[in-house]
C-alpha cells in the first residue's frame, strides 16, 4: 500500500484567529435575528420591521466586515520571527 503524504495542519498559521471566527458567528446570529424579528412581526408598518430589524441586520453586516478586516498585530508571525 502506498502511504499518502499529508502535511501537518500546524505548518501554516490559520487565516483568521479564534476571535475573528467568534465575531463572524455573532454577526451571523445578528443577521438571522434581524430577519427573524422582521418575519415574526409580519406587519408592513410595524416598529420592529421598519426600525429595529434593519438596524440589527446592518449591525450584523458591519460586524462581518469588521471581523474580516481585523488583524491581530500583537502576534508574531513566522515571517517576522525568521527575519
Amino acid at each position: 500500500m502506498a502511504k499518502a503524504n499529508h502535511r501537518k495542519s500546524d505548518d501554516r498559521p490559520m487565516f483568521f484567529s479564534a476571535f475573528n471566527y467568534k465575531l463572524i458567528g455573532v454577526a451571523i446570529l445578528l443577521i438571522f435575528a434581524g430577519f427573524s424579528a422582521m418575519y415574526l412581526e409580519n406587519e408592513v408598518d410595524g416598529v420592529i420591521s421598519l426600525y429595529i430589524s434593519p438596524l440589527v441586520i446592518l449591525a450584523g453586516f458591519i460586524t462581518v466586515i469588521f471581523a474580516i478586516m481585523k488583524h491581530d498585530r500583537g502576534d508574531g508571525t513566522e515571517s517576522e520571527v525568521a527575519s
